[in-house]
């Protein structure tokens, strides 16, 4: 009986030491590999030589809070959208912030729930061009003066692939050189997202020679997505903090504070 009882002191110490231990010793968190979109203010923004901020940067930080067991790495590091998701369907990346769902990128990544934020698509110009877009056949109607300017590897190209009748130009990969060749005349219109075109057009000083066009032509919403390669314990983790957020009202702030 002595040595019953012996031994089930011994049990009940080594549960206590692990306990012990285990509030001791840090967690070590689950890291997930990123990187910062070129071209996609207001989702990532240059801030000096070496720094990143802007609403994915947020939003990231703000799910690290939520889940201590996930930390982000890579979004202090610029890449091009293409090369980001090419990564990320590779499996050298296992996260991105904010991806508009379409079917073809439904094959490719995980879509987690719920909308980090919507997006509005308008048309810009030339500021003394009189241009009035309130349709789509108004664009086809300004053939043969009617390309138009987008980014490359955007979702952009998709939407006015669908439309049909428009000519494109998609040889740049940022907003910036797009508003250079708008500006040079190089295309009679630039097709992107808010939010911040208008924080876009002062960052870059061309507030006085372009003019966002009131009409919104196309909305979309954005979502958290992953790397089909991702454990699914993970995915859920990401989704319950994303829930959270979206509970706790912190995305609608989020977005404000970026629009």
């Amino acid at each position: 009986m002595a040595g019953l009882h012996s031994g089930w002191t011994r049990r009940l110490g080594a549960a206590c030491c692990a306990l012990l231990l285990s509030a001791i010793l840090p967690v070590h968190a689950i890291v997930l590999r990123t990187a910062a979109q070129e071209g996609t203010e207001p989702k990532f923004i240059a801030d000096g030589k070496d720094h990143v901020v802007g609403l994915c940067i947020d939003i990231l930080r703000a799910v690290e809070q939520i889940e201590p067991t996930l930390q982000f790495v890579g979004d202090q590091r610029w890449k091009p959208l293409i090369r980001a998701y090419s990564e990320m369907e590779t499996g050298q990346q296992d996260v991105q912030c904010a991806m508009q769902r379409t079917a073809e990128r439904e094959l490719k990544y995980h879509f987690l729930g719920p909308a980090l934020y919507s997006i509005e698509y308008h048309f810009l110009a030339r500021a003394h061009d009189p241009v009035v877009i309130t349709q789509w056949d108004d664009v086809r109607r300004l053939a043969p003066d009617n390309v138009v300017l987008i980014n490359r590897g955007f979702a952009a190209g998709s939407i006015l692939a669908e439309m049909g009748g428009i000519e494109v130009d998609a040889n740049s990969t940022n907003p910036q050189s797009n508003l250079q060749k708008l500006i040079a005349g190089r295309g009679r219109l630039f097709f992107h997202r808010g939010p911040g075109l208008q924080r876009l057009l002062e960052r870059t000083g061309t507030a006085d020679k372009v003019r966002i066009l009131p009409q919104v032509m196309y909305s979309a919403k954005l979502y958290f997505v992953t790397s089909k390669r991702l454990a699914g314990f993970i995915n859920e983790r990401l989704e319950r903090a994303l829930f959270q957020l979206e509970k706790n009202g912190e995305l609608e702030r989020l977005m404000r504070k970026w629009d």
